[in-house]
């Protein structure tokens, strides 16, 4: 049944207005005298903005928050993170993505772009939490043939099993990386992906060993590797894309490639620093992401906006690089423009997907910029409400179930202590 939601004398571009929902698709902005509606929310003293899309993330790694922090990524992925993973079942990565999307609604998140193991997991999650999101299983063989074939009857199982679903969930391959998946399996990747109309979720030049790595094995670096491989298109979503000439950016953007920036996660692990004003001068389109929790230690997308246009200022020497209005739409709407989704935004026809911000909130005060204030001051405390698909999620920051999620996830501690 179609509900539909009233949201009375809201800010919006800085005028008070309404806003008629009606079932998954915001139908009104402006007079809505004498509709009538299922839910009436009262706006005043509150702004409507899109929600924030991550744009790359894995979310079950709620589950190692703080369990593995300060170390290389290398140290960090062999030594701890996979060994860890390793004991993990699809119910903790079911109670670690319900975490993980609890931690994303209450900060204003409602789509996120994710790889990880037991697909089922996060799918359920995600799910039952209302969000949206792509979720890709991870592809991972090692130049192992017998791996390899097990992960290709993996991913066509999985994209068979998709449709058990809402459309709020999105399918797609996630082959790790270059180190960890073979030439032959990217190859598969692409092709699949090609024949069904899906996306591609990888990590792409994240490291300088990868890169070094990718150098000694196939005398290429790793995009001129994958692009030999016929791999790289408008359909491939690259995390991190650190360490990246001017001659690859060009590459990738001729490509159509989608970089997915994580500052943060790039910044804990000294893995580099991704170059997103020579990256978008070259034409590549840029969204930013979280990256997961064992790497960040946070979901917010607020404190990562902020990060990522800080740190191009201070990277460049050049204060209006990245400006609030840019950073803001690399966190909202590009990430929704990937993926083909009408969301990302507040206008008439456009996905019921949005935030209700306290404008009374200390930080978001004097106000005489929102957006900039969203980008540079604001914090997940401003956020009210959140709405996703026409349904209420948070409201007067609580979300329905929260202290049986939290309490669920207290049990990994003991769970995975070392």
């Amino acid at each position: 049944m179609t509900m539909s939601i009233l949201i009375k004398q809201i800010e919006w571009n800085g005028s008070p207005v309404d806003v008629f929902i009606n079932g998954n698709i915001i139908e009104t902005i402006g007079d809505c005298t004498g509709k009538k509606a299922d839910t009436l929310i009262d706006g005043s003293g509150k702004a409507i903005l899109p929600t924030f899309h991550n744009a790359h993330n894995h979310a079950a790694m709620t589950i190692l928050r703080s369990y593995a922090d300060d170390l290389e990524l290398f140290t960090w992925l062999n030594d701890h993170i996979w060994p860890c993973e390793g004991q993990f079942t699809e119910e903790d990565v079911y109670n670690g993505a319900r975490l993980g999307c609890l931690e994303m609604i209450k900060s204003g998140t409602t789509f996120f772009n994710d790889m990880y193991w037991f697909w089922h997991g996060t799918a359920r999650a995600v799910e039952s939490m209302g969000l949206r999101a792509a979720l890709g299983t991870s592809f991972i063989d090692f130049d192992d043939p017998v791996k390899a074939r097990e992960q290709i009857e993996l991913h066509e199982r999985l994209f068979e099993e998709r449709t058990q679903y809402s459309d709020r969930i999105i399918y797609q391959p996630g082959p790790h990386a270059v180190y960890t998946v073979s030439g032959d399996s990217l190859r598969w990747c692409a092709e699949f992906a090609a024949k069904h109309g899906l996306m591609i979720h990888i990590h792409l030049s994240e490291t300088q060993k990868e890169v070094e790595d990718c150098l000694q094995k196939h005398g290429m670096r790793p995009p001129e590797y994958l692009d030999s491989l016929g791999f790289l298109d408008s359909n491939v979503a690259a995390a991190h894309c650190v360490w990246l000439t001017q001659q690859e950016m060009e590459l990738l953007a001729a490509r159509g490639v989608k970089a997915l920036h994580c500052p943060v996660s790039n910044m804990k692990l000294s893995s580099g620093k991704f170059r997103f004003t020579d990256a978008s001068n070259a034409g590549m389109k840029v969204a930013i992401g979280t990256d997961g929790c064992a790497s960040n230690n946070s979901l917010d997308m607020s404190s990562e906006i902020k990060i990522a246009a800080l740190l191009e200022k201070h990277f460049t020497g050049d204060p209006t690089a990245l400006d609030a209005q840019t950073a803001w739409h690399a966190g909202t709407r590009a990430c929704a423009e990937f993926y083909g989704l009408n969301s990302g935004i507040i206008a008439e026809g456009v996905l019921a997907d949005c935030m209700l911000v306290d404008l009374s909130n200390e930080r978001l005060v004097p106000g005489h910029n929102l957006i900039a204030d969203m980008v540079y001051s604001a914090d997940s405390s401003c956020i009210d409400t959140v709405i996703c698909d026409g349904k209420i999620l948070m409201q007067h920051r609580k979300v329905a179930g929260e202290e049986e999620i939290i309490a669920k996830g207290r049990e990994f501690k003991k769970k995975f202590s070392r």
